[in-house]
């Protein structure tokens, strides 16, 4: 799966965001042109966006674009338009407002037909599900199993909080007066199991207060620590934590590859499917472990630093 530790929202309709996100060190750039693009600039935003996409250098990032919701007259130009003159620098179309599984097949079908008029190949664009109100909530499973396009289930807060009349105007928060825990605590967790269960990935939505890093980073370690592989960010002061949080430490990752090396050779060279690694046991379960927070640093770019050689295992 594709790095998303940090998923970069850009209005389609500001070349100076567009320009400046080129350079900035995020796993995903999404370029907008929903909610951050007045009506009245949506068509320009596309043709600014195609060029962008064609003109501009995304070296190791993935590039993404938000269409409009499929309830305006925007959102089938906007897959034609951006596809027709970018198709081939575009790695996922991100579907706001997802409320069941015929949205998300909608837009498969008209990727596909698009693709084999223009000659691209039939597949290879994947899209994103954004999960921003209760009725997308109670469909969750069948959307994430609605495409084999599929690629990451997004918390949408802001339309969510909305749909819910939770009381408070800050996004990302906990609304006031709730004492008894977490607030988005089922929601993040009903994300997580729809698209764990479909091979998907996890992404958290966007903290509004662009200047309270530490309230940013607070929320992102909710999410990380639960399982979600990446989350939105708004400004470039978030960036770095983001990073830092969705990515393992180095001694986590490090330990989580001798894991997999240990296990490896107990199994293979010796036969055995549960041994002494150190102070602790490992088995499958260990490995499958490891294996997801190996697959995190890896995307990430960690490289090990220390080795257990030859492995360390004990009867």
């Amino acid at each position: 799966m594709r790095a998303r530790r940090t998923t970069l929202s850009v209005p389609g309709s500001n070349p100076r965001f567009i320009e400046k996100a080129q350079g900035l060190p995020v796993d995903e750039v999404l370029l907008d042109l929903e909610d951050a693009v007045a009506p009245s600039a949506k068509e320009d935003a596309r043709k600014a966006v195609v060029a962008a996409l064609n003109e501009g250098d995304w070296s190791g990032k993935v590039r993404v674009v938000r269409i409009n919701d499929l309830e305006t007259h925007f959102a089938y130009r906007d897959v034609i338009e951006v596809v027709e003159g970018a198709g081939a620098h575009l790695d996922a179309i991100m579907l706001p407002k997802a409320q069941d599984a015929t949205h998300v097949q909608w837009l498969d079908r008209l990727l596909t037909q698009i693709e084999r008029a223009v000659g691209l190949p039939v597949g290879r664009i994947g899209i994103e599900a954004q999960i921003e109100d209760a009725r997308s909530m109670i469909n969750i499973e069948a959307i994430a199993a609605s495409s084999p396009r599929l690629e990451s289930l997004v918390l949408g807060p802001g339309d969510l909080m909305a749909s819910l009349n939770m009381k408070t105007l800050v996004v990302g928060e906990q609304p006031p007066g709730y004492t008894e825990g977490d607030a988005y605590h089922y929601i993040l967790m009903h994300i997580l199991m729809a698209a764990r269960a479909n091979g998907l990935q996890a992404i958290d939505g966007p903290y509004f207060n662009i200047k309270d890093v530490d309230g940013f980073t607070r929320v992102a370690r909710r999410s990380a620590a639960l399982g979600f592989d990446g989350k939105w960010v708004l400004h470039p002061s978030q960036v770095e934590a983001g990073n830092a949080v969705f990515a393992p430490s180095q001694d986590d990752y490090d330990h989580a590859e001798s894991i997999l090396e240990a296990y490896e050779h107990a199994t293979g060279v010796e036969g055995r499917g549960a041994v002494r690694f150190g102070d602790e046991m490992i088995d499958e379960a260990s490995r499958k472990m490891a294996l997801a927070v190996a697959v995190k640093g890896r995307a990430a770019g960690l490289e090990r630093t220390t080795r257990v050689d030859p492995p360390g295992t004990d009867a």
